[in-house]
């Protein structure tokens, strides 16, 4: 370590805001599912029971307009870790099992960030940021690694613990209650020093797999039976720190990467994962520091997946990486400090193609694919062409983008496109090249389908 980057370090520890329980910095827990849908906790209206996630929120806070960076895996999992947006740091897509690369190599994870700070860092379940050991967990700032390199539907289907195969094929049902019981010993094992736990759980992607104790379990299927599973991991991680007298001196963070695929819930928004619509994007998102974080909040404001990186770093007192991160601070949303917080516009992407652009309860969609989702494309390829018009939603008023708001807010509109002109420049290539490409298909009428959104009366 240079001097220069002790006395940064340094000095983003004497400015950091908070400390545990003990006096040192806060442990971090992040538990991220796997295509959970924003309706699918019984505190955002399941009627899948999960009381411990339901109690954390009791005693923590609950967002309601927590984001994705993206509608889909990989990405979502990079702009996690990264604090930066998918399309900046190599992951504009899935990676698949014969995928060559990863997340850049030149990128800094948190799990880097903080293991400089003295933390244990260990990752716990999906990875999907690239299978080559270059950028398997152990190189990427965690100290160990336990879980499946990628999706439960890719094969091979390895179980890894660092950058070693113990299982050429992973037994499904019995990943949740495994990645468990290395959740907890890994508690016990590092609680005399700050640690970092992400657990990236493999489910509820498809296919769905649950334990003899839990299988037949629900009412409402295999899908019930996984998510009640994962809500018991939940307790179970819950009641390891309270065991271990680590309650206040640790945030814990629930999300998901993305929207339901084929089964799940949306709750009542519009679309589901591989859109862009808020279905495919807005995550549940609980947290829970008690002490600190006012119990039985409700937060409407604005937060993403980008957010987590730096208000961790913050909060831990380290330092930031050198290229500049897309997220924002959200402590005072979390802590209540703050109803909102003013911010650039929530970009959207599926792979390189900007399609919409979220500022603040607004939303502006300026491009659509010519295919549904999950329809094969038609000859020529599946592409991502401007609407004819943008399309403006209210999301306060119509969260199921519904009605089409742009022709009476025109300024509105304008506004969020001069954003978007003022960010663009500053992505890379690919993106301002794909973005090019969209309006040299929209000029040419013969390339454009026909009808993309729904419309109707305004709310």
């Amino acid at each position: 370590m240079t001097r220069r980057d002790f006395l940064t370090i340094a000095g983003v520890t004497a400015a950091s805001r908070l400390s545990g329980a003990s006096g040192r910095a806060p442990n971090i827990v992040f538990i991220l599912c796997d295509d959970l849908g924003f309706g699918d906790l019984g505190v955002y209206g399941s009627k899948i029971p999960t009381p411990n996630l339901d109690r954390l929120a009791a005693e923590g806070v609950r967002f309601t307009s927590f984001c994705s960076a993206d509608p889909v895996c990989s990405p979502s999992r990079a702009a996690l870790l990264t604090g930066r947006y998918p399309t900046r740091v190599g992951v504009p897509t899935v990676f698949m099992p014969q995928d060559p690369g990863g997340l850049n190599l030149d990128e800094t994870t948190l799990a880097n960030t903080l293991k400089v700070r003295g933390y244990k860092t260990t990752c716990i379940g999906k990875w999907h940021l690239g299978r080559p050991e270059p950028y398997l967990p152990t190189r990427r700032g965690f100290d160990e690694y336990f879980g499946i390199p990628y999706s439960n539907d890719m094969t091979p289907r390895p179980l890894m613990r660092n950058t070693e195969v113990i299982e050429q094929t992973a037994e499904l049902s019995s990943l949740t209650a495994r990645y468990t019981e290395e959740a907890k010993k890994f508690i016990e094992k590092s609680k005399g020093s700050p640690f970092f736990l992400y657990m990236p759980h493999t489910f509820p992607h498809i296919p769905l797999a649950a334990s003899e104790r839990f299988r037949g379990k629900s009412p409402l299927g295999i899908y019930g039976d996984v998510v009640e599973e994962l809500d018991w991991s939940v307790g179970e991680v819950l009641a390891a720190l309270k065991k271990n007298g680590l309650e206040q001196d640790t945030l814990v963070m629930f999300s998901s990467d993305n929207g339901p695929w084929y089964q799940g819930s949306p709750g009542k928004l519009r679309g589901r994962k591989n859109t862009t619509f808020e279905g495919g994007v807005r995550e549940p998102f609980i947290a829970r520091w008690k002490g600190r974080i006012p119990a039985g909040r409700v937060s409407d404001g604005l937060a993403s997946m980008l957010d987590i990186f730096p208000t961790v770093a913050k909060l831990c007192g380290a330092a930031l990486p050198p290229k500049p991160l897309d997220g924002i601070d959200i402590w005072p949303l979390m802590r209540g400090e703050k109803p909102l917080i003013e911010r650039d516009p929530l970009l959207y992407f599926d792979n390189w193609d900007l399609q919409c652009a979220r500022w603040m309860n607004w939303k502006l969609h300026l491009a659509r694919h010519n295919t549904a989702a999950y329809s094969a494309a038609p000859v020529g390829g599946r592409h991502s062409f401007l609407l004819p018009r943008p399309e403006l939603y209210n999301l306060a008023k119509d969260p199921d983008e519904s009605y089409d708001l742009a022709a009476d807010n025109p300024d509105v509109v304008a506004r969020i496109q001069a954003k978007i002109a003022a960010m663009l420049p500053g992505f890379p290539e690919p993106v301002r090249k794909a973005f090019d490409e969209q309006q040299k298909r929209k000029s040419d009428p013969g390339t454009q389908s026909g009808a993309y959104g729904r419309t109707g009366p305004k709310p």
